[in-house]
């Protein structure tokens, strides 16, 4: 095989990790180089593709180590079968390479991850001296995201929560039945002890820390992992189930969902065609309802087709819920309590928490809360307000066409 240059293994690699969703980079340590000891930043503003809550765009170089690999995964484009080209970079120039990006104020950080090669562990002590060369050898103070291998010796996971911002450990399937058929070469408990030992570890170190501020700081901003979806048969239901269960025992920043893409070659076990990309979206609305809403695991699920378990794609989850469970509607703006806010259809968190600072003053009407929502439409039927009652929509057997929303045709060319 003719040698590579940088630049063609940059194309390569990079087209590689785009599988990778998990590449936020929220809640990190602040660190800057205005000392003059150090470059880069976690603080400035980027120009590409990764999004933190408060709307900053940081931009990462998004790259395999390799995706050359041992295992054959029946999912990946990258299984040791799959008939890809290959490409790998050393250490060394992945250093090289953020280095010289960043300096370019191309980047402000590292998303990196791998292909097995060799062993578990000396992938991970390849993806760990490039972390460690950049924090010592050049003060590189941006950001660091490092996808582990749970396989590898967890010491060398440790050592890489100690150069990296945050940490992720690839659940990558569902439900236990799907790993074990469609990546039989993976391990689901030692995937969960891998995530066990960088819960403790987070822990430990936030303890050593407020009593020793020299004490070393690990993946500050925290875990996270990814779950591929609609590669096997689990339901909108197990994935929402699965989901909460690791946020509950692992403390997790955020679990990712990625609808799974046919690839060249594809395994007969593998279905043909990809699910529909607004499934992946209504999962990450769901994730929203859990961590942001107050909704239980059950209520989400409760919001799925009972005999599919699969959620609406035509409407939202929370707006499925509303109309599914209509005896709890209409809610009272002037007296109802927070949680039963943030379960009506169309009100978010910033307009509840509007709501119960402006009726401490005065009885609310429809207009103060249309002030406070895009669109007061989808509110009328599950509100009461000072001026509004629904009496009429209320005791319509199908409201269901009147808070979807429209379909429209998409025009590539609109002004």
């Amino acid at each position: 095989m003719a040698q590579l240059d940088t630049q063609q293994k940059l194309e390569i690699l990079a087209d590689a990790a785009k599988y990778d969703a998990s590449c936020a980079s929220s809640g990190t340590a602040k660190r800057n180089s205005r000392d003059g000891k150090g470059i880069g930043s976690t603080e400035g503003h980027g120009i590409c593709h990764a999004y933190a809550p408060d709307g900053r765009c940081i931009s990462l170089l998004k790259i395999l180590l390799t995706n050359s690999c041992i295992f054959d995964c029946h999912y990946c484009i990258n299984r040791k079968s799959s008939n890809v080209r290959r490409a790998r970079f050393t250490a060394q120039e992945v250093v090289n390479l953020t280095l010289a990006f960043y300096r370019r104020n191309y980047i402000e950080g590292l998303f990196l991850s791998s292909g097995i090669i060799r062993s578990s562990n000396y992938t991970m002590e390849q993806m760990v001296e490039v972390a460690r060369s950049l924090r010592e050898d050049h003060h590189f103070r941006g950001y660091i995201h490092l996808k582990t291998i749970p396989d590898a010796d967890p010491e060398l996971v440790h050592q890489a929560g100690l150069y990296a911002d945050r940490v992720s450990i690839n659940v990558e399937l569902p439900t236990v039945g799907g790993l074990k058929r469609l990546a039989p070469e993976k391990d689901g408990a030692r995937i969960e002890g891998a995530m066990r030992d960088v819960k403790a570890s987070i822990a430990d170190t936030g303890d050593a820390r407020k009593k020793y501020k020299s004490a070393p700081k690990f993946a500050p901003a925290g875990q996270s992992t990814q779950m591929i979806v609609g590669a096997d048969s689990a339901t909108d239901g197990d994935i929402v189930t699965r989901a909460s269960n690791l946020y509950d025992r692992f403390g997790l920043r955020r679990v990712y969902y990625s609808a799974f893409s046919p690839i060249p070659d594809a395994s007969s076990v593998l279905p043909l065609q990809r699910p529909p990309l607004m499934r992946e979206h209504r999962l990450y609305q769901s994730d929203w309802l859990m961590r942001f809403y107050d909704f239980t695991p059950a209520e989400v699920v409760s919001a799925a087709d009972d005999a599919t378990g699969m959620l609406p794609l035509d409407i939202d989850p929370k707006l499925a819920w509303a109309l599914k469970f209509r005896d709890r509607f209409p809610v009272d703006v002037n007296r109802a309590p927070r949680e039963m806010l943030l379960r009506v259809p169309g009100l978010g968190v910033k307009a509840v928490n509007g709501i119960l600072t402006s009726r401490r003053w005065r009885k609310l009407r429809l207009d103060d809360i249309a002030r406070l929502t895009v669109s007061v439409a989808k509110l009328r039927p599950f509100i009461i307000a000072e001026d509004w009652r629904p009496v009429v929509l209320a005791d319509r057997a199908e409201i269901r066409p009147l808070v979807a929303p429209k379909r429209q045709q998409l025009e590539l060319f609109a002004a």
